[in-house]
């Protein structure tokens, strides 16, 4: 199966009155084509950093790429100019952004925002951008299509913004959609719709997607792969099966365990991982779970990790199965 994406050994970082941030520290992984990858963690583990980063929309100053590669269908996109990435933004590789009230222009009708990309990448009339635009809103579930496209965002409910966002990512069939949190702010029954509406548009464009979440559920519905960040790295990649049914890492374990399950009695309290993520001011020297994993051992705090592989493309990023580890001569 080919790659889409390859992004090998990413390192991001801020400069700020303080010192350098290090968001992204060392990242790899690869987007099959016609699939979806997940990207899952806490809040500040560095996943929006990362999305932001393969479309570089991250200011620079402060952002900077202090290493690694950015392969979109094998060219880097990090070397790639300003002019260059304007014609790769919405048209080969388009984002769905966490919030579209902030992301929507208020000033500008909805349809104008949809064709902007249209008459940018092609050579169209106005009016034909307008049609394609009804269109791609019809194909979103926009009810009165023709006559909503000369609305304002705040004339829309947050469903039907997001799916103008969906509508305005999809305009140009990209080869790789990005969505960052697509469904956060919405309620359970609006979520479920925007998960099959992507899931639809996938199989009929054909293309890849990058999504990233902190809700483990979204990602046993729509995903094939999974990468679970924190503190800037990748501690357990697989696909969604391995993830969720062969876990190995003790941080993607906690996570698991932090999800409510049906046969919990009311009076049952649902599982935290207790501590905060360590401060990417000074980043750990070991691994950066240690503080937080009640399994750590004093090779952790102050060496890296070695990736250990227990099945092809299961890989994980733990002491515990060192060789000598507590798990190591087990089978696994």
């Amino acid at each position: 199966m080919t790659n889409i994406l390859e992004v090998k050994n990413l390192q991001v970082s801020f400069k700020t009155f303080f010192g350098e941030v290090e968001a992204v520290r060392g990242i790899s992984f690869n987007v099959p084509s016609s699939q979806t990858v997940a990207i899952v963690g806490e809040s500040g583990c560095g996943k929006s950093v990362t999305a932001n980063s393969i479309m570089k929309l991250l200011p620079d100053p402060p952002a900077f790429y202090k290493g690694g590669e950015i392969l979109f269908q094998g060219e880097d996109i990090i070397k790639k100019t300003d002019k260059e990435m304007r014609a790769i933004r919405g048209n080969d590789i388009s984002m769905v952004f966490q919030d579209p009230m902030t992301s929507l222009n208020p000033t500008m009708k909805v349809g104008k925002q949809i064709m902007e990309g249209l008459l940018r990448h092609e050579n169209i009339s106005h009016d034909e951008a307008k049609k394609r635009a009804i269109n791609i809103l019809e194909m979103v579930s926009v009810p009165r299509a023709s006559t909503r496209i000369n609305q304002y965002p705040h004339e829309f409910s947050g469903g039907m913004r997001q799916r103008v966002m969906i509508a305005i990512a999809m305009i140009m069939k990209p080869k790789l959609l990005i969505a960052d949190e697509p469904t956060t702010a919405l309620d359970v029954t609006v979520q479920a719709q925007i998960l099959e509406l992507m899931k639809k548009l996938q199989n009929e464009f054909g293309m890849s997607i990058i999504l990233i979440t902190h809700d483990l559920g979204v990602v046993a519905d729509m995903s094939n792969r999974v990468e679970v960040m924190y503190a800037g790295q990748i501690m357990e990649e697989g696909s969604t099966n391995e993830i969720f049914y062969n876990t190995k890492h003790p941080y993607t374990k906690k996570l698991l365990a932090s999800l409510p399950k049906l046969e919990m009695d009311r009076n049952d309290k649902l599982h935290s991982i207790k501590g905060t993520p360590p401060d990417l001011y000074i980043p750990p020297k070991g691994c950066p779970f240690y503080e937080r994993c009640d399994q750590a051992m004093r090779v952790c705090k102050d060496n890296v990790p070695p990736i250990t592989e227990h099945d092809p493309g299961h890989l994980c990023r733990c002491w515990l199965y060192h060789e000598f580890g507590p798990e190591g001569g087990k089978n696994a």
